[in-house]
């Protein structure tokens, strides 16, 4: 399996059961979640879609490392990963944060 692909799918497996298992924000279980991560992906698609573009791509990524699936706009599909892990786990940590400062 290739790097990236595989440092995507543990950073996605990580962050998921750190919410299910540790932190039990409940996050999941809440529109306000899914709204700000429709809002995050629109936005990387934008961005990621004008870095990634395989016509005058500004980030190039080996084609050894990555599965190789460009969708939409020849955007790599772990970059959708990396960005649900990085998103959702500032969210746990934010929760987790104000659960201790109510404390």
């Amino acid at each position: 399996m290739p790097e990236y692909t595989l440092a995507t799918l543990v950073a996605v497996v990580v962050v998921v059961a750190v919410e299910l298992l540790w932190a039990r924000t409940g996050i999941f279980g809440t529109a306000q979640y899914w709204v700000t991560m429709a809002i995050v992906f629109l936005f990387q698609v934008l961005v990621d879609g004008w870095l990634t573009k395989l016509n005058e791509p500004i980030v190039r990524y080996a084609p050894a490392q990555f599965a190789g699936i460009r969708f939409p706009f020849d955007i790599p599909i772990e970059d959708f990963g990396f960005g649900f892990a990085l998103v959702t786990g500032t969210i746990i940590a934010w929760q987790l944060a104000g659960r201790k400062e109510t404390a």
